[in-house]
C-alpha cells in the first residue's frame, strides 16, 4: 500500500520516542558512546584482525561510517569531551547526542535534542558547546 505523503504518520501505541527519552528497556542502564569512541574501539579491533579475510561487510561499513562522521580524532580530546559532559544533569543519551552533533548554538541543540528542555540552563549549555567546539578545533 502506498501512503499519501501529505497524511501525517500515526504512531502506534507504545512506540519509543527518543525526543522524550523513551528509548526502551534495552537502553535503561546502557552507556551511550560517542561516534568517536566507537571509532577508537572498531579501529583497535580492525588492527588486530586486518589480515583476516573474514571481516564482515557490516563491520567494514560501520568502520567506514564512524571514520567519516567522527568529530574528534584524538583520544585525549575524546576523553576531555566526555569529562565535560559527565558533570551535567543530562542523561547519557543526551550527552552522546551533544557530542555527536557538535551543535554551534544552544538553540540548535535544544531543537535537535528536545529532551534537554530545562535540564540545563541556556547559558550553561552555550558554555558547554563552546568548550566542545574549542576542543574540536584545537585537537592535535
Amino acid at each position: 500500500m502506498i501512503r499519501n505523503r501529505t497524511q501525517p504518520r500515526q504512531q502506534p501505541e507504545g512506540e519509543l520516542d527518543a525526543g522524550k527519552l523513551e528509548l526502551g528497556e534495552d537502553f535503561q542502564d546502557a552507556e551511550c558512546l560517542l561516534i568517536s569512541e566507537v571509532k577508537v574501539l572498531l579501529e583497535a579491533q580492525y588492527e588486530g584482525r586486518k589480515d583476516d579475510k573474514d571481516l564482515s561487510g557490516v563491520f567494514t561499513k560501520t568502520l567506514e561510517y564512524v571514520q567519516k562522521f567522527s568529530r574528534y580524532t584524538n583520544r585525549d580530546t575524546i576523553k576531555e569531551v566526555r569529562a565535560l559532559l559527565k558533570p551535567t544533569n543530562l542523561e547519557p543519551f543526551e550527552c552522546a547526542q551533544l557530542g555527536n552533533l557538535c551543535c554551534s548554538e544552544y538553540e540548535e541543540a535544544k531543537s535537535l535534542i528536545p529532551s534537554i528542555g530545562d535540564r540545563i540552563s541556556d547559558e550553561d549549555l552555550d558554555s558547554l558547546l563552546k568548550q566542545m567546539d574549542s576542543l574540536k578545533k584545537y585537537q592535535g
